[in-house]
Parts: structure tokens; sequence; C-alpha cells
């Protein structure tokens, strides 16, 4: 019995990587292709996977990741969606501090009453706490509804419409948060 469960997580780990391997390949770019690809996978993206897996108790688990733009927050956040789903069968949702801005509407209102640094993202002030709660809030909840997480586009320093936001359907075991 012990093999057959060895056996049946060695397949597992190959589904895994190969997901992985398939996922960095449409974000490599010529100029930096990403190095010690299986290395990485197995010395730290298996361990914090696994991390995750053992702090998940039945209430969805929130984790923090943070870092500085171009840090490579996203790249981390969907491989850690790909294992925790693929390996542990755990339902991820993904969702960026910045798709909270505030609308560019909202914010040149402040900018107007408030100071005119409010109609620059970033700001403390510029993000819709309120409406993140929510989202936070509504994706916890034990009889779980459809959630909508905004989208936001910094080409157009705005909100995308409501019809492009991201729609989680299943009540997410875990949310990673940048």
């Amino acid at each position: 019995k012990k093999n057959k469960i060895m056996n049946q997580n060695v397949l597992i780990d190959k589904e895994v990587k190969k997901k992985y391997l398939n996922f960095l390949k449409l974000q490599e770019v010529l100029s930096e292709p990403f190095r010690d690809k299986e290395r990485q996978l197995n010395d730290f993206y298996f361990p914090i996977a696994e991390l995750i897996k053992k702090k998940f108790k039945k209430k969805t688990s929130i984790i923090g990741l943070s870092g500085g733009q171009g840090s490579g927050k996203s790249t981390i956040s969907k491989i850690l969606k790909i294992i925790l789903k693929e390996k542990y069968n755990l339902e991820t949702a993904i969702f960026s501090i910045d798709d909270f801005y505030k609308t560019l509407k909202q914010r040149k209102e402040m900018a107007k009453i408030v100071h005119p640094l409010f109609s620059v993202r970033g700001v403390p002030g510029t993000h819709d706490t309120r409406l993140l709660l929510d989202c936070i809030i509504r994706l916890r909840k034990k009889n779980f509804k459809r959630v909508i997480i905004p989208k936001f586009d910094k080409s157009i320093d705005n909100r995308l419409p409501k019809k492009k936001w991201q729609v989680i359907k299943k009540k997410p075991d875990v949310i990673i948060f940048e």
C-alpha cells in the first residue's frame, strides 16, 4: 500500500512538473530565461506549497505575498496555484492590491477636495479598502456564492468594466493576495 501511495505521488509530481514547465515556457523571454527550473520547483515551490497545505484546515487561508514591482509575485502566485490544485486539490484564488485602486473618477474627486496627489495611484487612501474587505469576507463565507474581483488596468489608469472582472465560482481553500 505504501508503494502505491508513493507511485501515485510520483505521478502527481510529474504532472505538476509538466504544468509548471509549460507555464514557465509561456512566461519566459529570450533575454531572461528562467534558470534551475526543476531545482526551484523541488527546493522552493514544493516546500512552500507543503507549508500552505499543512496550515490549511477547513477555513479559507489567506497568504500575503509582497515584493517590489516586477519581483515575481504574480509568477510565484500562479506556480503555487498550479501545485496547490494539482498536488493537494486545493482551490486557490489570486488577486492583487493593485486591482483595488479606486476609480480614476473617484481619485480625481479626492484630488480636488483633499489633495492633488490623490489623482496618482499608490498614495495612501487610493485603494478601495471597503471593496477589498467585502471581497475577502465573501470569499471566506460558509455559504459561498460567486464573487467578482475587480481588475485594474494601469495602461488606462482605471478599473476595467465589470464584465472583465475576475469571477470566482468555487469557494477558495487558499487566497493568495499580492
